[in-house]
This record gives C-alpha cells, structure tokens and sequence, in this order.
C-alpha cells in the first residue's frame, strides 16, 4: 500500500480535532508548509513526525502508514466517542470537606449526589467510585487535603483487614483509616491511622453507612510530607508497639 496514505490520516485527524495546518504544524514541531505538502501528498511525512502523531491520537505507525483510519472498521473517531460515552457514564462524584455534613446526611440521596462536582478518571472504571477530600494528619505520608478516590464496598464482610479505607460512620463521620476485623468479635471494627502518633480506636459495625476501599491518593506536589531519619524511627518503634498490642488484642 502506498505510503501517501499516511498524508491522507494526517489530514483527516487533523481535521478531526478542528485544527488549522498553521496549529498542526506548531504541535508537531514542524513548519506549516510541510504540513500541506504532507497532506496534499508532495512528500511523506517523517518517521519522526509519525512517531509524534501516533502517540498524539495514541495510534500505531502501522495504523497510520497502512490504514485508512476515516474508513476502517471501528474506525477513529467511533472509538473516541465511545470513549467518552463510556466516561460520562463513570463519573466520580466528589466530596469536599466543607460538604462533609451534608453527606452524612444525603449520602443516600440522590439528589443531593447529583449536586456533587463529578470528574473522571481514565484508568478507572466498571466500578462504582467516589472522592473525599481528607484534612489531618493521621495518614501520613498521605498528606492534608489529599482527595482519596475509593471504591464502593456493599458489605463489611467484603472489606478485607490492612486495607484503606474511606469509612462514613454515624458517629466518626467521614475519616480515611486502615480497617482491622476480629473474627471473635465481629460487631466492633477497630481503625488504624498510617501516623503511629494516634492511637487505633473501635467503631460499632452497625454504625458504619459506607465503606469506600481506597484506589488512588490526588494531592499537591507542595503538600507532600518529607521525613527525616530519627521521624521515620521513631514512627516504626510506635507502629510496632500498636501492631503488639493489636496481636494481644485479638489472641
């Protein structure tokens, strides 16, 4: 198959993002008139400007050296508007601190998440996710302010020990803690901090509204906690004292 084909996929994607050969030409690192010599098919393109290509609309060279991209099957732009079809349809809502209250309160309503900021997340989905902005620190290194994006836990016994989680309970609130279960004594669940500075406390499992398993941390690149040498051994002799009177707790 001729290489001019390649010209022809260029024009196309370029016309598909409803960009002018002069802003193609700047996000491709190359002079405008190069880019109507490309598609008008006086000269192939680069292998260089390819490579840019493809990894601009996340194609392959194949694609674009052997394929008429406007016409395969599945073609180009289908699959970008399902994309965003299948976005739309995992939004994450988003709770804020200062929507923390209402929360407790609506959690269950729909309307009320409706009226939550929603974005989305790529790399998640077929999953029901949700965010929680998170102030304090005692999940360090996991700094103030950071959003954990959790996924939705529908029962306690789902929920496995040593894992994050974002817990709603009626009395704690809205509090980001690693979980720990007891199998003799299955109506308190004890949460741990990831700072060994606070001390683990119980909450009655019936008391708990949601459970959110913890996937991913957003927070500033400021706002990241650094740790000294003495800070980091001090805070492993705390975590092992908890981690002894946990195992005495149980056995």
């Amino acid at each position: 198959m001729p290489q001019s084909i390649a010209g022809q996929n260029l024009k196309y994607l370029r016309k598909l993002r409803g960009w002018t050969q002069e802003e193609f030409a700047n996000k491709l690192g190359i002079k405008r008139s190069l880019v109507g010599a490309y598609e008008e098919e006086r000269a192939d393109p680069r292998i260089d400007v390819l490579e840019k290509l493809a990894d601009m609309f996340k194609l392959t060279l194949d694609d674009l050296l052997r394929k008429d991209i406007s016409e395969a099957r599945g073609n180009y732009l289908a699959r970008r508007r399902q994309q965003k079809l299948a976005a739309e349809n995992n939004l994450i809502h988003f709770v804020p601190v200062k929507a923390a209250a209402g929360y407790l309160a609506g959690y269950a309503d729909t309307e009320f998440i409706d009226e939550l900021n929603t974005f989305t997340l790529p790399m998640l989905s077929g999953g029901n996710y949700r965010a929680f902005e998170i102030v304090g620190d005692s999940m360090l290194p996991t700094p103030s302010g950071s959003v954990i994006v959790g996924e939705k836990i529908n029962n306690l016994e789902e929920a496995k020990s040593s894992q994050a989680f974002i817990v709603v309970s009626r009395n704690e609130g809205i509090v980001y803690k690693r979980l720990e279960k007891s199998n003799r004594n299955k109506s308190k669940i004890t949460l741990v901090s990831d700072n060994p500075s606070y001390q683990p406390y119980q909450v009655n499992s019936e008391d708990i509204l949601e459970l959110w398993q913890a996937q991913m941390v957003i927070s500033k690149v400021a706002h990241q906690q650094r740790w000294d040498v003495n800070q980091l051994a001090s805070l492993v002799n705390n975590l092992q004292e908890q981690v002894s009177v946990l195992k005495k707790k149980y056995n």
